[in-house]
Formats: C-alpha cells, sequence, structure tokens
C-alpha cells in the first residue's frame, strides 16, 4: 500500500510515528513559511504542517502553489498540535503529520465545485459531474450505511438458511403491470428480451423446484414515471419460502427490521410490528402506506353533514359521497385565513378536490367559520364531539368522492405534520397494511388488473367471489410501511394452477395467451407446487428511509434524473448504423 495509514485514523499515542498518508487536498493555508493541508478521505481528515525544518523551500512552494482537490502523498512524523490549536471536532484533531516528503500523484483542474462547499449547488451539476458529488461526507455515509444495510439483510437471511440464488437478467417480455425495457437479440431477429421488473416468476420456479427458502439482492428494471423515491433501475432485497402463510413472511421480516435498525441506527424496536387491513388504513389515514409518526386520523361525519342545511356537505351526502374530516391540534392560532387559502389550493389542485371547509374550536368549545352560520348549533356540536375537538384546535374537511376524500386528507395530513413538527427527523415507524383488494377496474378499458401482480392468491374464505363478485376478492397481501412510504410488498401466490388460469381469465387473458406469456409457469404448477409466497423490500428505499433522507437519488452511486436520463455519461444516447444493422433494427420519427 502507498499509505501506512488513513486521514481518520491517527491519534494522540501515534505521536512520534513515522506515517504515510495519501489523499485529496481539502483546503489549504499559508502562514508565511509553513503551509497547512487538511487531507481527505473517506475515513476522514487529518491536519498536515508542510514547513520547516522538516521540508525545504521547494517542497513548501509546491504545497503552496497544489491545487485544492489534488490527490498528494504526504511522508513524515505524528505531531501534537500546539497548545490552543486543538480541533475537539475531528477525531483526529489532537494530531497533526509534519511532512518530510510531499508528491503530487494527480493535480486537480479547477472543479466546478468543490466538496466541501456549504452550498451545493443544482442536482443536475451534482449528478453531472457525480464523482466530486461523490466526495463529499454526506454521499459517502449514505453509501457506506447501504452497504451496512445490505450486509445486514444478507447476514440475516443467511442465519435463517435462506440460499442465494442469482436469476436472469435477460427474460422473456410479460407485460403487466408497468412497461418492460427491451434489448433486441442478434442472433433472433426481430426478438426481445425484457430486463426483469422482479425475479418473480422465477422465484416461483425454484419453489416448485424444492428451494424451501430462496433470497437475492436483485437488480430490478421499469420503464416508467419517475418521482423523488423512484428510479428506472433498482436494487430490491427479494425472498420467497415454501409451506408458510402470510404471518410467517411477516414475522420474518419483523425480525430483519429490528435486527436492522439496532445494527445501523443503535434503535430498539418493538415487535410484533402493528398490523392494520387495507379498509382500516384507508378509512383512518386516507392511504394505502399511512404514515403513523403522527395522528390528524380522518373521521366520516357524512351522517351528520346528511343532516345539516349546508349545501354542500348535505348535498355530497345525498349524492352517496362522503365528508370526511381531520383534527389538528392547536392549529387554529397557527394558520391564518391566507395560510388556509393556500391549504385550499393544495387540495384543489393537487387532488381534485372541490374546496375545503373548516372551523375553529373555541374556548367556549363552540365552532367559528364563514360557514358556521349555515349549521344548527346541535350539528355543529356532534360534529366537534365527533372528531374530539378542543379548544383552539382547527377541524378541516373534504366533501367529496371516497378516493378524492382519501387522496386530499392523506395529503393535507402530511403536508401539516411536516408544517407542524409533529414528528422527529430520526423517528423510525414500521407497520404492516393486509388483505389489500385482489383487482381493481383500469379507467381506461375498464376491465379489472391485478392490484399487486396476478399470481396473488386470494383469502381462502373470498375464492367463491372469483367466480360471482371478484371486486369483493382480498388478497393474501401485504405491504411494510415505514415513515408512510411503502418500503416492502409481497402476496402469498397461487399454486394451483386452475386458480391461476382463472385469474388469467379474470384479466382479461385468454388461454392461448396466457400460455404464450406464462406457460412455462402454469406447466410448473401442475408438476407439484407446495404452498409458497414472499416479499420484495426496496433497499433503495429502505436507505432512504433509514438515512432520513427525502430523495432516492441520494442513497444511489449513480442514479438517473426524473427523466431517465444518466447526466454524468450522457446515457441514453444513439448508436451508430452498423450496430443497428446488426441486430437488423432502424429508427423511425413518430409525432407525439
Amino acid at each position: 500500500m502507498l499509505r501506512t495509514h488513513t486521514c481518520g485514523q491517527l491519534r494522540k499515542s501515534d505521536v512520534g510515528s513515522p506515517v504515510t498518508l495519501c489523499g485529496w487536498v481539502e483546503n489549504k493555508r499559508d502562514h508565511g513559511g509553513a503551509v497547512f493541508i487538511d487531507l481527505r478521505d473517506r475515513y476522514g481528515l487529518t491536519q498536515v504542517v508542510v514547513g520547516p525544518p522538516e521540508a525545504n523551500a521547494e517542497l513548501i512552494d509546491a504545497a503552496g502553489h497544489v491545487p485544492n482537490e489534488s490527490v498528494v502523498l504526504i511522508r513524515g512524523k505524528v505531531a501534537d498540535r500546539l497548545e490552543g490549536k486543538v480541533n475537539a471536532k475531528l477525531a483526529t484533531g489532537e494530531i497533526e503529520v509534519r511532512s518530510e516528503h510531499f508528491e503530487i500523484l494527480s493535480a486537480a483542474q479547477t472543479p466546478p465545485f468543490t466538496p466541501g462547499q456549504s452550498d451545493l449547488p443544482g442536482e443536475d451539476l451534482r449528478l453531472k459531474y457525480r464523482y466530486l458529488d461523490l466526495r463529499r461526507k454526506e454521499m459517502q455515509d449514505a453509501l457506506i450505511r447501504r452497504s451496512e444495510i445490505i450486509k445486514c439483510m444478507r447476514d440475516y437471511f443467511a442465519e435463517h438458511d435462506f440460499i442465494d440464488v442469482e436469476t436472469p437478467i435477460l427474460g422473456r417480455s410479460t407485460p403487466e403491470g408497468a412497461r418492460d425495457y427491451l434489448v433486441p437479440s442478434r442472433v433472433h431477429p426481430g426478438n426481445f428480451y425484457a430486463l426483469p421488473q422482479s425475479p418473480q416468476l422465477y422465484k416461483q420456479i425454484l419453489m416448485v423446484a424444492g428451494f424451501d427458502r430462496y433470497v437475492q439482492v436483485a437488480k430490478c428494471f421499469r420503464d416508467e414515471d419517475l418521482r423523488a423515491d423512484r428510479q428506472p433501475e433498482f436494487t430490491q432485497l427479494d425472498l420467497e419460502m415454501s409451506f408458510i402463510d402470510a404471518d410467517d413472511i411477516m414475522g420474518l421480516i419483523d425480525g430483519l427490521v429490528a435486527k436492522t435498525a439496532k445494527q445501523v441506527l443503535g434503535k430498539d424496536i418493538t415487535l410484533p410490528l402493528p398490523r392494520m387491513t387495507y379498509e382500516e388504513a384507508m378509512r383512518r389515514f386516507g392511504s394505502d402506506a399511512p404514515d403513523l409518526r403522527f395522528g390528524l386520523e380522518i373521521v366520516d361525519v357524512t351522517s351528520v353533514a346528511a343532516k345539516t342545511e349546508f349545501r354542500v356537505f348535505r348535498g355530497t351526502a345525498d349524492a352517496g359521497n362522503f365528508v370526511r374530516g381531520i383534527r389538528v391540534p392547536g392549529a387554529a392560532t397557527l394558520y391564518s385565513r391566507r395560510q388556509i387559502d393556500e391549504l385550499t389550493a393544495y387540495v384543489q389542485q393537487d387532488f381534485g378536490a372541490k374546496g375545503l371547509a373548516w372551523f375553529r374550536v373555541e374556548d367556549d368549545q363552540t365552532l367559528w367559520s364563514p360557514i358556521a352560520k349555515n349549521f344548527d348549533p346541535e350539528h355543529l356540536a356532534e360534529i366537534r364531539e365527533m372528531l374530539g375537538g378542543e379548544p383552539g384546535d382547527l377541524l378541516m374537511f373534504l366533501a367529496d368522492t371516497w378516493e378524492v376524500t382519501c387522496k386530499g386528507l392523506s395529503g393535507l395530513r402530511k403536508r401539516l405534520a411536516t408544517e407542524m413538527k409533529l414528528y422527529s427527523p430520526g423517528d423510525l415507524n414500521c407497520s404492516w397494511v393486509t388483505e389489500f383488494p385482489m383487482f381493481e377496474r383500469d379507467e381506461e378499458s375498464g376491465r379489472y388488473v391485478a392490484m399487486h401482480h396476478p399470481f396473488t392468491a386470494p383469502l381462502a374464505e373470498d375464492l367463491p367471489h372469483l367466480v360471482d363478485s371478484p371486486e369483493k376478492c382480498r388478497a393474501q397481501a401485504y405491504d411494510l410501511v415505514i415513515n408512510g412510504s411503502e418500503a416492502g410488498g409481497g402476496t402469498i401466490r397461487i399454486h394451483d394452477s386452475k386458480v391461476q388460469s382463472q385469474v388469467f381469465e379474470l384479466l382479461g387473458m385468454d388461454e392461448e395467451t396466457a400460455k404464450d406469456r406464462f406457460g412455462f409457469l402454469l406447466d410448473a404448477l401442475r408438476f407439484g407446487a407446495p404452498p409458497h409466497g414472499g416479499i420484495a423490500l426496496g433497499v433503495d428505499r429502505w436507505v432512504m428511509l433509514f438515512a432520513g433522507l427525502d430523495n432516492i437519488r441520494e442513497v444511489i452511486a449513480f442514479p438517473k434524473t426524473q427523466k431517465a436520463t444518466d447526466l454524468m455519461t450522457q446515457a441514453p444516447g444513439e448508436v451508430d448504423s452498423a450496430q443497428l444493422n446488426e441486430l437488423q433494427l432502424r429508427t423511425v420519427s413518430v409525432k407525439t
């Protein structure tokens, strides 16, 4: 090794020892005849002094002119810092290295930004020069934490007798759910592979093959619209088990959550993790991934609204829709009329709500609002009691369809919790949502689509509904929720080929199409398939949430933008005509 120690390793006990350090020049200070350099690597920072009597004038001059972010080698001895110069903020703050040899290994040009600057440049510039951005301590800490979490996951499943099996990256396109990324075949012109959206089918085949405990850190791909917590290529911890039920899967993941939280964050998690059904989650929080770090539960007041003379409430109830609201403790004096108007515009623009009704709870427990005159006092009292309103509280309501009230109030409670700081940044809340609907209606075609995927088994008691009323079928599905984000999702799979064929038919897939796309799975299920199920955990999201971040690109070394581009390598890019000819492909312009 060129170096004997890292830049975060030396301590007072090393004083007098000869050392060689290598690293990047964070900054330098010329103190008139001696140059002080802060030398940095991923382990920390050490102060280096290039000055007499150890260094001659030539070395001192070279150190004084070395550009920041250059890579240098320092050879010298560890010394105590001068009295009054100890830096308690640094682990190496009691010592410095007196340089006897100074060597520039790679001189840096002036960078577009420096890792140590306090004001970060825009994300596009950071992604274009990602190698500079990755020198920042925050980025390195995030990727180190990512490595710790993945190692913790691997160790946990190894302790539980799981077998790590790699599944193919090049597979068959099965256009269900998100769009596939397609890869043309040179050997089979006109045919395409698809990059896997998940190893779903392969891990089911492994269960049929008798590998009763499979695990893999899998790379997955989805060609879908992006956002802050979504990427076109992502990593998931994928597992499958045989001869189990949903409780077994959730219990196993409970243990993983507790182990990871303790090992990585030093936090104790109470087990078992709380569970609620999909119906309960939507009713109480308006979301199938509810953030339970704070309250602001949704209350349905449609029964009272139907009795009032306020036309908006009464008309909504008469039309078979809903009036639902939340109680915001102590917010009556925190939110002005202008701020409430901003919240009204928020639910209108972002969630399609018609408006936002509100009341302040007065000291005498009456409700005040510009619309209060449209209500009888007993109806206002009933509304306050249903929400548990206390003096100083703000009560907010949406009157609309079930879907709009869910989305609007869910978004509103999240925004209010952030603005009012109802939780601490370091809080970690983990829970399960279970018994999702098995099917939902596609808005365009009107046909049934699988809420999770077409291999999900219905609850045993709902199996008869596959024939008469599929919309009543609940799935043996379970999502892990961390701080209001889906951090993993899984299901018990269909292991009966007849039931699987029946589900395909419900999804509008005729026998020939099902055989073409999934014939190998249907064949496998006929040769002795065990009851099985599994889950996929979003590694990127786990790291983001455990790190207390809100942008998934901050925990991926080389992410894509929201337009799925790599600004550093300029991918995707054009390829030359010879490559296209070899694949028997040509590009055409299509007007959109």
